[in-house]
């Protein structure tokens, strides 16, 4: 069995290099992250399983690498670069890695938190301009926040917010109950949380979930956060909410389409902060990140399949 390690960036082919260890499977790590899908029927010759960060692999594609048998995606959303179903009809595995950065994304949803609440970065910003804005900000404590999904990056997010002194409510799309956490139907939760944090994998059922009509639900002047997948937003809608001053504040890391285009509606917002889906990029979760990838590479050649 050989893998090849398909759009590694410098960072994740540092971070592989040093975890290979003897008598692991063959690792080839291709230096290229911007290869297009057309590329792989030629690097992927002879290698039967590929890691991948972030490049597509469209089932017409996969149909051209008649060796590949796993694709062990980086990260738990696969589904918004392949179809797994499709790809294990033809007889490849796609194989997810979950919890690698879940601390690592709750932080990067607290701090985008903070930063709708106080304005920092608009502050920032205006002041290299040469100008000295005196931004009102939001004090968090005693304020209300409403998680939507809780897993394992929910729960973390739960636990900073509650360690500043905010109230916890959750909606989850299956029963669970967490220390601390009130549960709520979700039409209480965007009625009355003062920032809601999205945590939900994309699938067919969440994609679209927060609509044009579930936005209007949400508190007059609250804060949206995104740290989980863009394509979970109305992006459309969301422009319109905060372009209106119906939403106060969004703090974004994810977009339907990466990178944001040009001239996209969010970018004109000074009441959105947006950050390069860079939640889970931290030296901690990038080793989790790969140590699990290459987990999964040895399980399988143990497994001989």
């Amino acid at each position: 069995m050989r893998a090849l390690f398909v759009d590694a960036n410098p960072s994740l082919a540092a971070v592989t290099e040093r975890l290979l260890r003897p008598g692991d499977p063959e690792v080839t790590i291709h230096h290229d992250p911007e290869i297009k899908a057309a590329d792989l029927p030629r690097l992927l010759a002879g290698y039967q399983i590929a890691i991948d960060d972030h490049t597509p692999f469209p089932t017409e594609i996969v149909k051209q690498c008649p060796e590949l048998k796993h694709i062990v995606f980086l990260g738990t959303g696969a589904r918004s670069y392949m179809n797994p179903e499709e790809l294990e009809a033809l007889g490849v595995t796609v194989h997810i890695i979950k919890g690698y950065g879940d601390t690592a994304v709750a932080e990067m949803a607290f701090a985008l938190m903070w930063d709708a609440a106080r304005k920092t970065a608009h502050m920032d910003g205006a002041i290299r301009a040469g100008g000295w804005p005196r931004v009102v900000g939001t004090q968090l404590t005693g304020k209300t926040v409403g998680l939507i999904g809780v897993g394992g990056i929910g729960a973390e997010m739960a636990r900073l917010c509650a360690g500043i002194g905010m109230k916890v409510i959750a909606w989850n799309r299956s029963a669970k109950s967490m220390p601390g956490v009130e549960f709520v139907p979700l039409e209480q939760l965007l009625a009355e949380s003062d920032v809601v944090s999205l945590h939900l994998l994309l699938n067919d059922e969440t994609r679209g979930f927060l609509s044009r009509e579930r936005l209007a639900q949400m508190k007059p002047g609250a804060i949206l956060v995104n740290t989980a997948r863009g394509a979970i937003v109305d992006e459309m809608a969301l422009a319109s909410a905060l372009e209106a001053g119906h939403l106060g504040h969004a703090g974004l890391d994810v977009f339907t389409e990466e990178p944001l285009p040009a001239g996209h509606p969010l970018a004109r917002l000074e009441n959105a902060t947006l950050t390069s889906h860079a939640a889970f990029r931290t030296p901690e979760a990038s080793d989790n990140l790969i140590g699990a990838a290459l987990d999964h590479c040895r399980r399988i050649l143990a497994e001989g399949k």
